[in-house]
């Protein structure tokens, strides 16, 4: 496990998972989609420098190429209120020389070489976008492969943030993470690599058992259900999407009793304008993303938890 400077004390890191349009439920394609909400980030980011928080735009190569994207991003870049990573979705990255299909939406089941040149062209087209050299990666859809490392390690990514620890995607063709730790955590020997996951509890009576009980609530929906609704046990991600305030202030209190670090907050960019995810259809749904996001904030705040940056991150994390 990662240790961290004395007087890091706890801090959340905001990441956005900065994209295209797409049809969530659809197949996918390498092209049809959209762009349109790009400029509502610009709204976002006036709302984060409110709030004295640093967002990290993950940024894949439709956003990366989108000049209003690096008009906006870049400009908060440089200003240093906004910090630029990777986010690699291969269906939509060049070179496109594999089946789009599910399996390969996941860029860890392409072949290494494959990944490995995808996301080259990737991070040289953020450099180049936003002048900026990112420092952390996602993998779109979470998906790691077996030589995701290395690469990362060769190409100078410091952190990555793919895991989503208490998940199991491998139903779908992806990785299971049920069983990963929450506490970041060096990935390679020569701690070179920092795993930052993106931060899950569980909550309730049970929620120590969570790692045991939850595979079979997985496959018993319903059973799932009955846990949370009678607090024996509920999983709680960080996230605005499909997380209530509620529920994401406990999941804060029981990351925070648990000792941990950093708390990693995410959310998909096409959620900063109505239509366009399955969580903000209307006006009525985006203001409750940002009533989150405040909410949030200001309870963490008032917890002692400060917002954080990627450089700070490895500033303060013992290597």
């Amino acid at each position: 496990m990662a240790r961290f400077a004395d007087g890091f004390g706890q801090r959340t890191l905001l990441t956005v998972d900065t994209e295209e349009e797409f049809e969530w439920n659809d197949s996918f394609r390498s092209d049809g989609y959209g762009l349109a909400h790009v400029r509502w980030i610009a709204k976002f980011q006036q709302f984060c420098e409110g709030i004295d928080v640093v967002p990290v735009y993950l940024v894949d190569w439709p956003i990366a190429k989108d000049r209003q994207a690096q008009d906006i991003i870049g400009d908060a870049v440089a200003r240093g209120k906004a910090e630029v990573g990777v986010q690699l979705h291969p269906w939509v990255n060049p070179p496109l020389k594999e089946e789009i299909c599910t399996r390969n939406s996941f860029a860890g089941n392409l072949p290494p070489s494959l990944e490995e040149e995808k996301f080259r062209r990737l991070r040289d087209a953020i450099e180049k976008g936003f002048e900026a050299a990112p420092l952390i990666y996602r993998a779109g859809r979470y998906g790691l492969g077996t030589q995701t490392a290395r690469y990362l390690c060769a190409q100078g990514i410091a952190i990555d943030s793919s895991v989503r620890s208490r998940y199991n995607y491998s139903r779908r063709h992806g990785p299971d993470y049920s069983r990963h730790p929450v506490t970041p955590y060096w990935v390679d020997p020569e701690r070179r690599l920092l795993e930052l996951p993106l931060t899950t509890v569980f909550w309730g009576m049970l929620r120590q058992q969570g790692p045991q009980i939850f595979p079979l609530v997985e496959k018993l929906p319903r059973l799932g259900g009955l846990l949370a609704k009678t607090g024996m046990l509920e999983r709680i991600a960080l996230t605005p999407e499909g997380v209530s305030l509620d529920e994401a202030l406990r999941g804060c209190d029981i990351a925070i009793d648990d000792g941990l670090p950093v708390l990693v907050l995410s959310f998909h960019s096409p959620s900063l304008a109505p239509g366009h995810t399955p969580y903000v259809r209307d006006e009525d749904d985006l203001d409750t993303l940002y009533d989150w996001l405040r909410g949030v904030y200001a309870y963490l705040d008032s917890r002692g938890v400060r917002p954080t940056t990627v450089a700070e991150i490895m500033a303060a994390v013992d290597s």
